[in-house]
């Protein structure tokens, strides 16, 4: 089957040591809301949350591993069969738990509490994990499936990204004549500007936006230290 896969979902799965976070594809939204469907879904991630998790894992590596004498992807052979579309496992990100760190997630208009078309996943360093951390957590989550960054940091971002976007804004300031130490200035702005739309730290926190997401976090960690150490979001891109 080759037909174009566009639609699905995506599934977020923990226990107290791995959090995990699968897309699986369909080619229409009819069938990513079908009850089947999303049966499968948890299926394939409660498979996900009970196996070896090596680094590295591809997404081959995980279809060839089997539960109950069949491999996961006979039970893709199986729901495309049942469902009459083609099924695909997309993406698969595992995130594993170190010490005194916790889990959080968000999932953006679910379908299931724990399935939807745009997910996040947060892990923090955490010293009491309360009510009040947990809220805080989640509402880092909502943030990052609002404002969708593509790293933690600026240290963090694809260093090919970083230079193609810079020589982007260079020649568009380079043809309005200017002068090169004013270029310099204004790059640096163009750039900084970029910083806080693309990483996490950097941006405006969506409940408070004349505040930073790092001030926020630090203002939190005054109390009760909250140190986010990564995230993993994934948005449905049909």
């Amino acid at each position: 089957l080759s037909r174009e896969t566009k639609e699905g979902a995506i599934g977020v799965y923990m226990n107290n040591s791995i959090a995990i976070m699968l897309e699986i594809n369909t080619e229409t939204d009819f069938a990513a809301k079908n009850s089947i469907f999303l049966d499968f879904v948890d299926l394939i991630g409660q498979f996900a949350l009970n196996i070896n998790h090596p680094s590295g894992l591809t997404i081959d590596d995980f279809l060839n591993q089997s539960f109950s004498d069949k491999k996961i992807s006979e039970y893709f052979t199986e729901i495309i069969t049942k469902i009459g579309e083609n099924i695909v496992l997309k993406r698969l990100s595992f995130i594993t738990k170190s010490l005194n760190s916790e889990f959080y997630s968000y999932v953006h208009n679910p379908y299931r509490s724990n399935i939807g078309k745009i997910c996040v996943i947060l892990k923090a360093e955490v010293n009491d994990n309360d009510d009040i951390s947990k809220q805080f957590g989640k509402n880092l989550c909502m943030h990052i499936a609002a404002s969708k960054p593509l790293a933690l940091d600026i240290n963090e971002l694809d260093s090919l990204l970083v230079e193609k976007e810079k020589d982007i804004l260079l020649s568009t300031i380079k043809s309005s004549g200017k002068a090169d130490n004013i270029i310099e200035k204004i790059l640096e702005g163009k750039m900084n500007k970029y910083f806080s739309e693309v990483t996490l730290l950097n941006q405006p926190y969506i409940f408070d936006t004349d505040k930073k997401v790092r001030k926020v976090v630090s203002d939190f960690s005054s109390n009760n230290l909250f140190n986010i150490l990564n995230f993993e979001l994934f948005v449905l891109e049909s």
